[in-house]
């Protein structure tokens, strides 16, 4: 029972850093721009990051639609269906990332209509969005990944 509990515990410390690798990205850049002058960075950080969060949830199923399927070929011991599985979920990551880069400016305008700030926080926040689409293929490739 002891060693089934270490072998969960070893499996689930990987996953759980990995998934919060996300959020901590945005609190990484809060905590930086919560040292300049105006609140009005810290507002555009966190209206940012909501644009983010909509957006990645939405690949979640990169992470969580391929497990099963890795769990399987690892239970079978499969490793070219691991590698295959794998690489399809890097394509759709990858291409999924080409189209948020594709298609940035309506993204940015959508959510800047449906999420609404102060002025100056959207301005902001518009050039936080411009800055940080850019690790989308980073992001997606880290979800299928994990």
């Amino acid at each position: 029972m002891k060693a089934l509990n270490r072998e969960i515990l070893n499996l689930a410390i990987p996953n759980i850093i990995a998934n919060i690798t996300i959020p901590l990205l945005g609190m990484v850049d809060l905590a930086l721009v919560g040292h300049l002058e105006s609140e009005m960075y810290i507002g555009a950080i966190a209206l940012g990051g909501m644009i983010f969060n909509i957006l990645y949830w939405g690949f979640g199923f990169l992470r969580m639609g391929t497990s099963g399927f890795t769990a399987q070929a690892y239970g079978r011991q499969d490793k070219k269906e691991s590698i295959l599985i794998l690489s399809r979920s890097m394509v759709v990551g990858l291409g999924g990332a080409v189209l948020l880069l594709l298609f940035q400016k309506p993204i940015e305008l959508v959510g800047f209509g449906v999420i609404r700030g102060s002025a100056g926080v959207e301005s902001l926040a518009a050039e936080y969005f411009r800055i940080r689409i850019w690790a989308a293929p980073a992001t997606l490739a880290l979800y299928s990944l994990t």
